[in-house]
Formats: structure tokens, C-alpha cells, sequence
């Protein structure tokens, strides 16, 4: 935190002049001794944490809760060492587009391949395909230059009948756009800002084009999603198109997403302009469009999102070929439409784009609420740490918002000497029709491209992992490769958030497993990468694969210390001891640090307190069945998954978040886990205040606060975090309550615990 001033750009030493494309900013040098001076005094405090753990055992407990307590305190220390290599010297890029368009005119720029993954029409709603693939035909970029490309997983008939329609309607879509320049480019993010005037863009004729356009998009929206609430598509479009549905005919549409073979249709060719027509936007130069399902065969594994992003990769080769990559989350639309210049001011900047393999952006959502419920904007990661990751050799690829060198994602190692990426090696097939080239590039998707190959291996992302993103994004920074982050102003792509809270565990179980497998992994940042990338970036990609673990020293502080208040034997210093301060000094520098660092990154108090909570109900759940479950798969007793976070909800849903309301309503061994800590912390509470009312003339109280403040405040604090618990529990009606099942099943199992522990132990 602090001003930024940016670096002193040194003059060229070559007689031709240098003009850098971007900038690179830094903290000032006050800032940052004062954040090393700080970081330095809670060290000094963790430090004395653990050497009191080791000279002061409690005769009155057993040795195996102090040692315990000795061991959670290593972890969070030693963790908290990690993530301070993401706050040591954050860098900030700025970009100069006019600089960009003076030195290479849209004739001379690079070719753009845009990947967009989706797999379930029925968790990721065709329509919200349709928005963002339109967002991104709609760039500000030279049409002959961009392709999108749509990989659909699913084998959905629902979602190419929505890409067709996309097509049918993109000539009217980007014709708005480009003359009256709107933003943002995805319709219905639009339609609804100029509802309420928050769209940019106007001018002559404005209001009754937009009338027209909107009565487009509304006509077709209504079109596909009737065609996927009825479950068939309309008898004109089976006609009009009957060779692209005839997959479709007599197939079991079930076993079909796991048994078939590969589709692709060029549904715009963007390669030349059309003559002018001046028919309904006909004559406008579009962009290449392209639908693609690989094939898949029951006996051979697909390899989830990895081996869709291989595909891509093989079929874009022989179609656009484009140098640069952009991968995307269906539901990732485009909200600045010149994102792409942005992200060639890094590939083409003379001096510093030798080493550049891969641009991360970062996440960000348009339903996140005002305090972020879930603490889904990940808002101190891409504001600070990913920053701090780029100073030390560039972020980690997260699988979405990411431009990619097609030569490095196949496999090029990187050579100091020379590894400028060759513009002129790239261009497009010009002389074979639609038809070749779809009929060439078929075969690229089929899995003997893909089966006993180097992809996967070598070349392209990785598989055997669900994380594939970022274990790709690290073997290809071991091979001396660097990557670079970009935060612009405004934000480049916005996507869904979980709008639940099962949504959110289930997302961060995935994630926190797939990191945790990479530490245990022949690719493991511990070994594999020593030597490879500086210690600062090996430090941070420990710091995220080592999530899972954090589970078991959380799940101890979360219960024993609240069972020992309620049994009356003290695990912390007395708080008229001395060595009270420096528990309460790292614990309140910590949590203050971590908050100023969220405002300062654009969020709330109360925001920051959701975040809290989230991060308790991570690790006490989705971090403990992801390292459980790696544990077993480690084992040879467990397979990987990948599990789709549903990108809607019902309007109940809907509604409760806009409103901020936690979202339980379903049974899950994650609730039970989550229930019986916060019944038992709770009891805790309850039979320790209580035994203070009983005491006489105060004495209790007094002893308690004294020999157990500190316990006391943390069971207190865990209380009062599951606030919004307690009241699915006890007191909400609604729907999005606490299953019944769960609420029992959790009382129940921590009365026992509390009951036995006090009367047994």
C-alpha cells in the first residue's frame, strides 16, 4: 500500500529509437521499507509464539493438545512467511495503445485465436454462451485478424442451435457496436446498463437502433431458450441446417456426451470480406466463428478441460493459426472491447517481449454483491498478490483471461538467445473453401491426435490433474519462460460468481485439491521447481498448493481450545502475563494488515468480515476433503474429477442473494462438519458463561478472563462469525435454511462431544 512511481525507463543503446509499449510501476521506496518493517515485527512476534509453545508446557493438559497447539502455530507461522513473498515488491503495468497503433498499423498486427469451454448446457445456459461469445466477435480488432472458437464438451445440440443463431444475429450485433462504439460488448450486459444508463456509447440514431437490436437479441434469446426448455430444437432450424443436426438423429442424447464422434462447423469465415450488400448488416466484415465438439469414446478418458483447450489448440492450427492465444470461461464475457491491444502491447513490445510466454488477467465477476457474501471477488489475490507474484517472475496461469504464445503452449523451450515469437511463421488458409478446411481439420479433434501423443505430456496443457491451468502455467515458467499480469482500469472480462454457498465449498474443493495433487506431483514447486523460478514465485505457488493442509491446523484451533475453555484448562497465556503480547500483537497486526488491504483493494468492512468467514468455512470444509481425498487418490484408492460450478440459480436463490441472506437448503457432509464446529464452539460459549453466573461474588468471572481470555476471545469470535449460521439454523423459514437432517445431526454430535469431553476426559 502506497504511491506508485514507476520505473526510470533507461534510453536505448542501438541507434534505431525504442518506444516501450508498456510501463512497469512500483511502490515507493518509503512504502515499501515500511511494509518490510512491519512484516518484520510479526515475524519477530510469531517467533515468540513458538518459543513459548516450546518453554512453557501446561502440567494441567496432555502433552499431545500442546503439542498440537505447538504444531498449528508452526503451520500458521510458516505460512504466513509464504504469503509475504506476494506483498514484497508488487509491480503494476500500464499499457500505451496509441503507441502500439503508431508503430504497427491493423494490417501488420498478429492473428488472435479466442478458446471458449463450455461442457453442460444445462449448468452453463447456452444464452449465457451466446452473450459471451458475441462480446468477443464484437472486438475492437481487425476481423480478418480474430477467431473465436467454441468448445462444447457436451455434445449439445441445445448449444450449436444457439451458436447458429449467435451467427445469424452477430452481423446486426457488431454493426451497432462498432458505430456507436458501446461498451460493454456482451448484449445483455448492455441492454441492461443502458436500462440504467450506465452503457457507454450514444449518438445519432442511438435510441432507435438500439430499440431495433434489442428486439433482435430478445426475439433470439426467447428462440433458445425455448428450444432447451422444451427439448427440441424448432423444425426451421433442423431444416435449414439438417447436416449439422444429423449427429443428433436416434442417439440416446445422454450417452451421447461420453460417445461421439467430432463436430465442427465454421459457422462465420472471417478470412475476407464479404461484397457490400448493405442487406441487414450483411456486408459487414466479421470475425471467424467456429463450433467444435471432440470426439469422445467411453474408453478412453478425455481428460476434462485440458484436453478440450489440446483440441482448440490442433484445430485453430489449421483453420486461423493464429501466434496468440486467449482461453475463456463461457461465462467470462469481454467488457473492454480493446482488451486485445492491450495484450499485444506486452507481445510486441521490442525490448521485453522476448521471454513474455503467457499475459494473465484477472477474474472478476458482475454479480459479486456489495459485500460479497462468499468472498467470491478474490479481490486481495488479484489486487496484491498477484502483483506481488509478477516482481518475481510473472503470476500463475488460472485457466481463464489468459493470452498465450501458441508456440510456447506447444512445447517451445525458451532460449535467452533468441525466443522472439516470428509474426511472419503465422497466417491463414486462404485457399481451401469452408469445406476443406473443416474437413481438414476434423481429424485434429479425434483422439487419435490426442491419444499415446505428446500432448498433454510435452505440448500443450497438462493432463492427469484438475488444475490443469496451473500446472501447465508452472512447467512452462520452469523452462526459463516468464509471464506477466495485467490489471487494467477497466475490467477486460466479467464473469459469474457462485451464488450459493454449496457452490462456493464445492469450487474451492476442486481448486485446493488440484493444487494440493501438484505438490505431490513429479512437478511439485518444492523440488521440481528449485532452481527453476525464483524463490519468491516458489514461495507463492506453495502458498496456493498448500491450501488443502491448512485444513488440519484450522480444524484444531477451531475445537480444542473452545472444549478446554468449557473444561476450564487454560491453553494460552494468562492475560496478566507478559507473554499474552505477543499472541495479541501478531493477531491483531495480522487481521488489521488483511483488512486495510481489502478496503485498499476496493472492498468492505463487511465485506471483509464475509471473507473471514468464507476462509474459515474453506479450510474447516473444502480444504478437508480435498486433502483427504488426494490422500486416498495419492493411495491408489481414489480417482480425480471435475466438478462444473452452475452458473444459475432459481429465482428464491436469486433473490436471497441480492439480499445477502447465506445460502444452506441442501444436506451435505460439508453443512454437518460445518454445523457441529459452530453447535460446538456455541455450547462451549454457553456452558462457560454459565459456570461464571453460578461462581460467587465474580470470582469466575475474573478467573476465567484472566486465566482463559484468550480462549474465551476465540471461541467468542468463532461464535459471532457463524452469526449467519445460527440463524439458518434456529430462525430462518425460507428455503435456504439449514436441512433439518443437518441441524440435528449437528446438535446432536456436538452435545456428545461437549458432554463427554467434560464429564469423561
Amino acid at each position: 500500500m502506497g504511491t506508485n512511481t514507476p520505473n526510470n525507463e533507461k534510453p536505448p543503446t542501438a541507434a534505431k529509437s525504442y518506444t516501450p509499449l508498456f510501463e512497469t510501476n512500483r511502490r515507493s521506496t518509503q512504502s515499501q521499507l515500511l511494509n518490510k518493517l512491519f512484516a518484520a515485527t510479526v515475524f519477530l512476534g510469531i517467533c515468540s509464539i513458538w518459543f513459548y509453545r516450546f518453554t512453557h508446557p501446561n502440567p494441567t493438559t496432555h502433552r499431545w493438545v500442546w503439542v498440537g497447539a505447538l504444531f498449528a502455530e508452526l503451520w500458521f507461522g510458516l505460512y504466513w512467511v509464504l504469503t509475504q513473498a506476494g506483498r514484497w515488491d508488487p509491480v503494476f503495468r500500464s499499457t500505451h495503445k496509441d503507441r502500439l497503433a503508431a508503430a504497427h498499423p491493423d494490417k501488420t498486427l498478429p492473428g488472435v485465436d479466442v478458446f471458449v469451454c463450455t461442457a453442460d448446457h444445462t449448468i452453463e445456459p447456452p444464452i449465457l454462451v451466446v452473450n459471451t461469445v458475441l462480446s468477443l466477435v464484437a472486438y475492437d480488432y481487425p476481423p480478418d485478424k480474430l477467431a473465436v472458437y467454441l468448445s462444447d464438451d457436451g455434445a449439445s445440440e441445445f448449444t450449436l442451435y444457439a451458436m447458429l443463431e449467435a451467427a445469424r444475429f452477430a452481423g446486426s450485433w457488431v454493426g451497432f457496436c462498432r458505430r456507436f462504439d458501446v461498451e460493454p460488448r456482451s448484449p445483455e450486459a448492455y441492454f441492461a446498463a443502458a436500462a440504467g444508463e450506465k452503457s457507454e456509447g450514444g449518438g445519432g440514431g442511438w435510441e432507435e437502433e438500439l430499440v431495433a437490436v434489442k428486439k433482435q437479441y430478445e426475439e433470439m434469446k426467447d428462440r433458445i431458450e425455448s428450444a432447451t426448455q422444451l427439448g427440441r430444437i424448432p423444425e426451421d432450424a433442423l431444416l435449414q441446417h439438417k447436416e449439422a443436426f444429423s449427429h443428433w438423429d436416434g442417439n440416446n442424447k445422454y450417452s451421447w456426451r461420453r460417445d461421439h464422434p467430432t463436430i465442427l462447423h465454421i459457422l462465420i469465415d472471417g478470412r475476407n470480406p464479404p461484397p457490400a450488400d448493405g442487406v441487414n448488416g450483411s456486408s459487414l466484415h466479421l470475425p471467424t466463428l467456429v463450433y467444435l465438439a471432440r470426439e469422445k469414446r467411453p474408453q478412453y478418458h478425455h481428460n476434462f478441460k485440458a484436453g478440450a483447450m489440446n483440441a482448440l489448440i490442433r484445430v485453430s492450427s489449421k483453420i486461423s493459426n493464429a501466434p496468440i492465444l486467449l482461453n475463456l470461461d463461457c461465462d467470462m464475457y469481454s467488457n473492454d472491447p480493446s482488451t486485445l491491444r492491450d495484450a499485444l502491447c506486452f507481445f510486441m513490445d521490442e525490448r521485453k517481449n522476448h521471454d513474455v510466454a503467457f499475459l494473465q488477467l484477472p477474474q472478476m465477476f458482475d454479480n459479486v454483491t456489495k459485500n460479497d457474501i462468499y468472498g467470491s471477488s478474490l479481490l486481495v489475490i488479484s489486487r496484491v498478490e498477484f502483483p506481488g507474484l509478477d516482481s518475481f517472475g510473472g503470476p500463475m496461469y488460472i485457466g481463464s483471461g489468459c493470452f498465450h504464445r501458441r508456440d510456447v503452449l506447444c512445447g517451445r523451450d525458451f532460449d535467452p538467445n533468441g525466443s522472439k515469437l516470428d509474426w511472419t511463421n503465422y497466417g491463414r488458409d486462404h485457399e481451401h473453401t469452408v469445406e476443406q478446411l473443416e474437413r481438414e481439420a476434423k481429424p485434429l479433434a479425434d483422439i487419435a491426435s490426442d491419444h499415446n501423443t505428446l500432448w498433454g505430456t510435452e505440448m500443450g496443457l497438462k493432463y492427469g490433474c484438475p488444475v490443469e491451468d496451473v500446472i501447465t502455467g508452472l512447467s512452462i515458467q520452469c523452462k526459463g519462460w516468464k509471464s506477466m499480469y495485467f490489471d487494467p482500469k477497466r475490467e477486460a472480462f466479467l464473469g459469474k460468481a457462485p451464488t450459493t454457498l454449496p457452490q462456493t465449498l464445492v469450487q474451492h474443493k476442486r481448486w485446493s485439491e488440484g493444487d494440493f495433487q501438484i505438490v505431490l506431483s513429479r512437478f511439485s514447486p518444492a523440488w521440481y521447481a528449485s532452481g527453476r523460478i525464483s524463490i519468491g514465485l516458489q514461495m507463492m505457488y506453495l502458498c496456493y498448493c498448500l491450501w488443502a493442509p491448512n485444513c488440519l491446523a484450522v480444524l484444531y484451533y477451531s475445537i480444542i481450545p473452545s472444549l478446554y475453555l468449557l473444561k476450564g484448562i487454560p491453553l494460552f497465556p494468562q492475560i496478566s502475563s507478559p507473554w499474552v503480547l505477543p499472541f495479541a500483537y501478531a493477531v491483531a497486526a495480522k487481521y488489521l494488515y488483511s483488512l486495510a488491504e481489502f478496503l485498499c483493494s476496493g472492498g468492505t468492512i463487511l465485506g471483509w468480515w464475509n471473507e473471514q468467514r468464507t476462509w474459515l468455512y474453506k479450510r474447516t470444509c473444502s480444504y478437508l476433503f480435498a486433502f483427504v481425498d488426494t490422500i486416498l487418490k495419492t493411495m491408489g484408492l481414489g480417482e480425480s474429477g471435475f466438478v462444473i460450478t452452475a452458473k444459475v440459480a432459481d429465482e428464491d436463490v436469486a433473490r436471497r442473494y441480492d439480499k445477502e441472506i447465506m445460502e444452506f437448503g441442501v444436506s451435505s457432509p460439508m453443512f454437518n462438519i460445518l454445523a457441529t464446529i459452530a453447535m460446538l464452539n456455541l455450547f462451549s460459549l454457553i456452558g462457560v458463561v454459565a459456570k461464571c453466573l453460578v461462581a460467587k461474588d465474580g470470582v469466575g468471572v475474573r478467573v476465567v478472563f484472566d486465566e482463559m481470555g484468550l480462549q474465551l476471545l476465540l471461541c467468542g469470535a468463532l461464535v459471532l462469525i457463524n452469526w449467519p449460521l445460527y440463524q439458518a439454523v434456529f430462525f430462518r423459514k425460507d428455503k435456504g435454511r439449514m436441512p433439518g437432517s443437518v441441524t440435528a445431526t449437528a446438535l446432536v454430535s456436538a452435545l456428545v462431544v461437549c458432554t463427554s469431553f467434560v464429564f469423561l476426559y
